[in-house]
């Protein structure tokens, strides 16, 4: 195997272990892991998409979402699948499904209320950084699943 190829592959396990700390992070609601996680250079503006929200761009608006987002999400976690990561020289892109699952405080008994599901369609942008490999996007976009009832509808004539 050429060394090109071994390289490659290092950094594509590299890639996939940034990402799976990404999610490992807004499980635990670890804010600051997850700002760790987030490139930190003034001459490449980063930018997050959230399902639902408009683009936030600059590292401060981004890391304020994930802090919102974090001091009111009592539960959350990821179930990735569909995960597929591409390396280009100092640049590597992760598309994966999230298949999330999260839950607030129920309204009177303070204990966790309903958990709810969402299937959420991720790109994550990477670049590579001299502390290894940092996020540079996020986008999240909502997947509206079809139910087997529309699925098995003939088109009308």
């Amino acid at each position: 195997m050429s060394e090109g190829r071994k390289a490659a592959r290092t950094d594509s396990e590299l890639v996939a272990q940034a990402n799976t700390t990404f999610y490992e992070a807004m499980e635990e609601g670890d804010l600051d892991t997850l700002s760790g996680l987030w490139l930190d250079d003034p001459e490449e503006r980063v930018s997050c998409v959230h399902p639902g929200w408009p683009v936030l761009t600059g590292r401060g608006e981004v890391l304020r979402s994930y802090a919102l987002i974090m001091a009111n999400t009592e539960y959350i976690q990821f179930f990735l699948t569909d995960v597929a990561v591409s390396v280009r020289a100092d640049t590597a892109v992760v598309t994966c499904t999230e298949n999330i699952l999260s839950g607030g405080p129920a309204e009177e008994s303070g204990e966790l209320g309903p958990l709810v599901g969402q299937l959420v369609v991720a790109t994550n942008v990477f670049s590579r950084t001299s502390e290894g490999w940092k996020l540079w996007s996020h986008h999240g976009s909502p997947v509206l699943a079809e139910t087997d009832e529309e699925e098995d509808e003939e088109p009308s004539a």
